[in-house]
C-alpha cells in the first residue's frame, strides 16, 4: 500500500512538474512579445527579436513534438503491457445478455458487454473474452478449420461426423449460416478449431455421391442363359407385391437382399442392375409408386483402408446414404462386389483386424433394413464360401441364388442375343444358307460349334479331386457370357476390318469370323490365372473347393492361323 500512495505522489509530481514546464516554457515567448511591442518600428534590435522569436518558436514546436511521442509511447507501452484477451467460441445467448461460450477446452456462462452488439453474434463465431470471461467483442467466423464428412443427420439439425483416419467420431451443432441449409449424408463441412460446430459446406468437384452408377433399361428378357436365376429373383421380388394379403395371410417376410455367386463373367452384375430396373418399373405399374432406382455399385476392395476405423466408416456413409435417398423417394440398391473381400472370414482375411471390425459393423447396418421396400442389398461373389456365416444367415442374405456358367443352351440364348436380326451378316453367308434367319441361325451354330468343340486343340484343365478321379476341361466348360460376348465383338471386328480392306460397305460377318474370333479369345483372355495356383482357379470353377486338390492348365499348342478366305482380310 505503501509503494501504490508512492507511485500516486510520484505521478501526481510529474504532473505538476509539466504544468510548471509548460508556463515556463512560455513565458521567454511572451516576453519577446512584450519587447517587439514597445520597440520602435525602425529600432535596429526589431530583428534580432523576430530570430529570437523564431527560435523560441521552432523550440516550442520540437517541445510539442516531444511530448507527443512520449504520449504515443505511454499509450503503447500500456497495450502492450496489458492483459491479452482470450478468443472463443459462440454457442449461443441463453438469455438476454448472457453468453455461453467455449474457451480453452471449457464452456463459460458469460456476461455480455453493452457495447457489443448482442444480435449480431451468431452461433460458431469467434468472439473476445475479458479477463472475467466477460463478451467484449466479436471476430466473426474463423477462415479455416478441420474438415469432415457428415455420416449421419440428428434430430434438432445436429449432425454426425467422423474425423480421418478412425478418430473419434463427434456430435456438431450447426452455425447460424447453415442452420436452413438442406445437407446430406456425405457433405463435406468445415469445423471451428474446437471441435464444436459446423461451420461451412464445403463445394465438392464432380459428385458427392459415393459409387453411384446408372442403370440402363434391362428387362429380364435381354439376359440369356440364366433363366433360374432370374426366375428365382422375380418369385422373390415381384410375387409379394402382386398378391400383398396372401403374403400377410401366411406371415411371409419378403428377404432384404441376395447373394449371387458364380464364376465371373457370368451375369452377376448385369442381374443386380437388371433387378434394380424391373423391380422399380413393376412398383410403378403394380403399385402405382413414383420411384427412381438409385444403383450403388460397390467393388469390395474400394471401401478396404490401411486407416484404423476408415473402413467401418466408409460401411456406414454407404447405408446411411441409401436410406437418406429412400427419404427421398428413390429405392436404393447397394450392390457390393467381390464380397469376400471385405465380408470374409478370418481365414480369408490378410487382416484379422478389418474382419473383426467390418463384419459386425455390416450385420448392424443389414439389421436396420426392413424390407426389399426400404434398401434392397445384393452380393455378388466368385467364392462364397469365404464370406463370413454371420452375414449370410437368414434374416440378413435370405437367397442364395447361383449364377452359373452357360451351357450348350445358355450360351445359344446368349449368342441369339448379340447376333440380332439387324446385324451385317456376309452376302456369301446369306446365299450360302438360303435366307438372312438361315444364315443368323448358321452364325449361331458355328460360334457353338468352336466354343464347346471337344478336339485336342480345345482342352483347357486338368483338375484333380481329393477321390482320386482326374477331369479334363475344355473351352466350353469355362465359357461365360462375357466371353461370348468378347467373341461376337471380335468377329464383328475382323468383318469391318475386310470391309474396309475390301472397299466393301455391305459387307457382313460371317461364320469364319466368330470361329476365328472364339480361337483369339481362348488364346489372349485375361480372366484365366496363368499359374496352376488352386486358389485363383477355384474362383472360376464350378467345382465345390473342399473337393479339388490340384489344376493343371493344359499347354496350349501353337497354332497357326488359319488362312482367310480367297480375296478376304481377316
Amino acid at each position: 500500500m505503501n509503494r501504490r500512495n508512492s507511485r500516486d505522489d510520484y505521478d501526481d509530481g510529474l504532473d505538476g512538474a509539466s504544468e510548471s514546464e509548460e508556463q515556463t516554457e512560455d513565458e521567454p515567448l511572451r516576453l519577446v512579445d512584450e519587447l517587439l511591442a514597445l520597440a520602435p518600428d525602425r529600432d535596429s534590435g526589431r530583428p534580432l527579436l523576430y530570430q529570437l522569436r523564431r527560435q523560441l518558436m521552432d523550440r516550442e514546436i520540437s517541445y510539442q513534438e516531444a511530448r507527443r511521442v512520449a504520449v504515443e509511447l505511454e499509450t503503447a507501452l500500456e497495450k502492450v503491457t496489458a492483459p491479452a484477451n482470450r478468443v472463443g467460441i459462440f454457442l449461443g445467448m441463453p438469455s438476454e445478455g448472457i453468453a455461453t461460450v467455449y474457451v480453452g477446452g471449457s464452456e463459460y456462462y458469460t456476461n455480455i458487454d453493452p457495447r457489443v452488439e448482442a444480435a449480431e453474434l451468431k452461433v460458431g463465431c469467434r468472439v473476445l473474452v475479458n479477463e472475467a470471461y466477460a463478451v467484449v467483442g466479436d471476430l466473426g467466423y474463423s477462415p479455416s478449420g478441420p474438415v469432415a464428412k457428415i455420416g449421419d443427420l440428428l434430430e434438432g439439425g445436429r449432425l454426425r461426423i467422423a474425423q480421418a483416419h478412425g478418430a473419434q467420431e463427434m456430435i456438431l451443432e450447426r452455425s447460424a449460416d447453415l442452420a436452413d441449409v438442406n445437407l446430406q449424408v456425405g457433405d463435406e463441412v468445415r469445423m471451428d478449431p474446437a471441435f464444436k460446430v459446423a461451420l461451412e459446406l464445403l463445394q465438392t468437384t464432380g459428385s458427392k455421391e459415393y459409387f453411384i452408377e446408372d442403370v440402363p433399361p434391362t428387362p429380364w428378357e435381354s439376359i440369356g442363359g440364366q433363366g433360374e436365376a432370374i426366375q428365382a429373383i422375380r418369385d422373390t421380388i415381384e410375387l409379394p407385391a402382386l398378391h400383398p394379403e396372401l403374403f400377410k395371410r401366411f406371415e411371409y417376410s419378403t428377404p432384404k437382399g441376395f447373394l449371387l455367386y458364380g464364376p465371373p463373367g457370368c451375369g452377376k452384375t448385369l442381374i443386380g442392375k437388371a433387378t434394380a430396373y424391373n423391380l422399380v418399373q413393376h412398383m410403378r405399374e403394380e403399385e402405382g409408386l413414383e420411384l427412381e432406382e438409385y444403383f450403388m455399385h460397390i467393388k469390395g476392395p474400394e471401401i478396404l483402408n490401411m486407416w484404423l476405423g476408415e473402413t467401418e466408416r466408409m460401411v456406414r456413409e454407404i447405408f446411411a446414404q441409401a436410406r437418406q435417398k429412400r427419404k427421398e423417394g428413390y429405392l436404393p440398391f447397394i450392390f457390393i462386389d467381390e464380397a469376400e473381400s471385405i465380408l470374409g472370414t478370418r481365414r480369408s482375411m490378410r487382416s484379422h483386424n478389418i474382419s473383426n471390425t467390418v463384419v459386425p459393423m455390416f450385420c448392424t447396418e443389414m439389421d436396420g433394413i426392413e424390407s426389399l421396400h426400404d434398401v434392397v442389398l445384393v452380393l455378388a461373389s466368385n467364392r462364397h464360401d469365404l464370406i463370413d456365416p454371420a452375414i449370410l444367415r437368414p434374416g440378413r442374405i435370405d437367397r442364395k441364388i447361383k449364377v452359373a456358367r452357360p451351357n450348350y443352351e445358355a450360351a445359344r440364348d446368349i449368342l441369339g442375343i448379340y447376333i440380332k436380326a439387324e446385324l451385317p451378316i456376309d452376302r456369301e453367308e446369306i446365299k450360302q444358307h438360303g435366307g438372312v434367319e438361315e444364315a443368323r441361325a448358321a452364325l449361331v451354330q458355328a460360334g457353338l460349334d468352336e466354343l464347346f468343340a471337344k478336339s485336342d486343340e480345345a482342352r483347357f484343365l486338368e483338375v484333380s479331386l481329393r477321390s482320386g478321379r482326374q477331369e479334363v476341361l475344355y473351352r466350353g466348360d469355362l465359357t461365360s457370357g462375357a466371353i461370348i460376348a468378347s467373341v461376337v465383338s471380335r468377329a464383328k471386328e475382323m468383318a469391318i476390318k475386310r470391309a474396309i480392306a475390301n472397299n466393301d460397305p455391305d459387307g457382313g460377318i460371317c461364320s469364319e469370323d466368330l470361329r476365328l474370333a472364339a480361337r483369339a479369345e481362348y488364346r489372349e483372355n485375361e480372366v484365366f490365372p496363368p499359374s496352376d495356383s488352386v486358389e485363383d482357379w477355384l474362383k472360376l470353377l464350378d467345382y465345390e473347393p473342399e473337393n479339388v486338390v490340384k489344376v493343371m492348365p493344359v499347354k496350349p499348342q501353337t497354332e497357326k492361323a488359319p488362312e482367310p478366305r480367297s480375296g478376304r482380310v481377316i
